[in-house]
């Protein structure tokens, strides 16, 4: 929640009195994922005046910020970034509206945009609404950013609540999972909602423990283990505390989230199987209305679709359905045969009821276990033996696995070799994917990932063909064929060779290699 809507704008509040009428006097990167900004009164020889750091970092898997009025700049592997900038006065800081991002604003038309927009957060260059430099230039859709439509205005009114059936989500969708997780933990009223926006509004600030993870909240929830007035302050604790979780603690983490999981639906299976227990044993068994049937024969007309017995089972009387074109003995023969899969089936309910119990017993000893494992050794030796540990395949990431590029909020994968291709193509390629390779030759498969509801634009594709041609034989031609089709369209068979597949249906398109811009 330290890139919480709601939390950014009591931060920027802050960094406004700190940094505005400072100059910036240094813009520097010594990790590559970590931007610094030195801002200050005014120069001095030695040591600037007044001096006050933001240091951003920005990792695929967490990003936060961090501030100091002191900060040692390392004099090897640091880079100097956004020179633009260099002695430019701070005017204000700019909160956009219903945004995970915010804007410092300098002289002459200058901006910098912090974007926290989880795996796509990035710190982008702007002046007078033209992007001039990014941070992560990988994330090339940045680059069609206008500061001038950051702002997200969102009817919250009473009226656009109960016009959206009191779905508050829809109004609100900058609270995030620990504020979501807050209000449902009773129904959500339009009371309910005021009260939590009061407190989003006028806020303390919590370093807590929820769902195993650390998170900065605006709301006390989970296990509270910091307590602050001041964002600033709170968000620096949370970087330094965040930075001192062990390995031991992340590890717990990630295998308690699954085991929870698994819990969870194992709970709901054991429900819902011992309802399924209890309509069958509610309900009269077809080997009692076999009786019932055989001890009157005959009393049962020929042809009849139903007959009125006594149930001498419950000492009253029963009406049963039965089939015309059967006589009465079969009927009963029909109701004997549906009481042994009736018996089958409630042993097998019994049976997965057992197992299933079993399973929960051994989650809670798995949780129980892990929770208390004090070494990362013993954890993982424990996880060894328990055959709990991940197989290394599940453990990485697709986007580790091939060749990664974003255009106007589009995936594009490419393989990295023939075999790598098969992978793309057979395992993490879906039907409705455009696939791209280059026509005749050698070279990368290439995948756009389908976004439902949206079509793919033509920028789009000419960028992914684009790079199939960059990524085979044909890179150093003008211009070089390409084909597209949908994913659907293509098929491999046992007799062709790595990377080698069958196109059902293509078009084709001329474009130059070359990496998107």
């Amino acid at each position: 929640m330290q890139n919480n809507y709601y939390f950014l704008r009591q931060l920027t509040r802050q960094i406004e009195t700190k940094i505005t009428g400072l100059k910036l006097m240094e813009c520097f990167s010594q990790e590559k994922d970590e931007l610094v900004f030195g801002f200050a009164a005014a120069r001095g020889k030695k040591k600037n005046y007044k001096e006050f750091f933001l240091k951003a970092v920005v990792f695929p898997d967490f990003s936060c910020l961090y501030f100091t009025d002191q900060f040692e700049r390392a004099r090897k592997n640091s880079v100097g970034l956004f020179n633009q900038l260099m002695d430019l006065e701070v005017l204000s800081v700019q909160q956009f509206l219903n945004e995970r991002c915010f804007a410092i604003n300098f002289e002459q038309g200058f901006s910098v945009v912090f974007k926290l927009y989880g795996n796509r957060s990035n710190i982008i260059l702007f002046q007078n609404d033209e992007v001039i430099d990014l941070f992560h230039s990988k994330i090339v859709a940045d680059k069609n950013l206008r500061i001038s439509t950051l702002d997200r205005p969102i009817d919250q009114s009473y009226e656009a609540f109960v016009a959206n059936n009191q779905d508050y989500r829809k109004l609100f969708p900058t609270f995030g999972k620990v504020v979501n997780a807050y209000l449902e933990e009773e129904p959500v009223t339009w009371e309910k909602l005021q009260e939590v926006l009061h407190k989003l509004e006028n806020p303390r600030y919590y370093i807590i423990r929820w769902e195993h993870q650390l998170h900065l909240s605006l709301l006390p929830i989970g296990e509270v283990l910091q307590e602050f007035k001041h964002p600033i302050e709170a968000i620096n604790a949370f970087y330094v505390l965040y930075n001192k979780v062990s390995t031991l603690d992340k590890e717990k983490a990630e295998i308690l989230r699954k085991l929870t999981k698994e819990k969870k639906q194992t709970d709901l299976y054991l429900k819902d199987a011992y309802q399924r227990l209890e309509n069958v044993d509610s309900t009269i068994k077809n080997e009692e209305i076999g009786h019932i049937l055989m001890a009157n024969l005959h009393q049962i007309p020929e042809r009849a679709e139903k007959v009125e017995l006594f149930d001498f089972y419950r000492e009253k009387d029963i009406t049963i359905k039965l089939k015309p074109e059967l006589s009465p003995q079969k009927n009963a023969e029909n109701f004997y045969r549906k009481a042994k899969n009736e018996k089958i089936e409630i042993e097998k309910i019994m049976e997965n009821i057992e197992s299933r119990e079993q399973l929960l017993r051994n989650l809670n000893l798995h949780i129980e276990k892990i929770e208390q494992a004090e070494h990362l050794k013993a954890l993982r030796n424990y996880l060894k033996t328990n055959k709990l540990v991940r197989s290394s395949s599940q453990s990485i990431s697709y986007k580790d696995l091939f060749k990664r590029f974003e255009v106007d909020g589009f995936e594009i994968l490419v393989g990295r070799n023939a075999k790598n291709n098969d992978l793309l193509t057979q395992q993490y390629a879906y039907k409705e994917d455009l696939w791209l390779h280059a026509r005749d030759a050698q070279g990368s498969h290439v995948v756009v990932k389908y976004k439902a509801g949206k079509k793919i634009p033509n920028t789009v594709k000419e960028s992914a063909a684009s790079l199939a041609a960059y990524y085979s034989k044909r890179r150093n031609e003008t211009l070089a064929p390409v084909i597209l089709t949908q994913k659907k369209f293509v098929r491999k068979t046992k007799d062709l060779a790595e990377g080698q597949v069958i196109v059902e249906k293509e078009e084709v398109v001329m474009v130059e290699p070359k990496m998107p811009n």
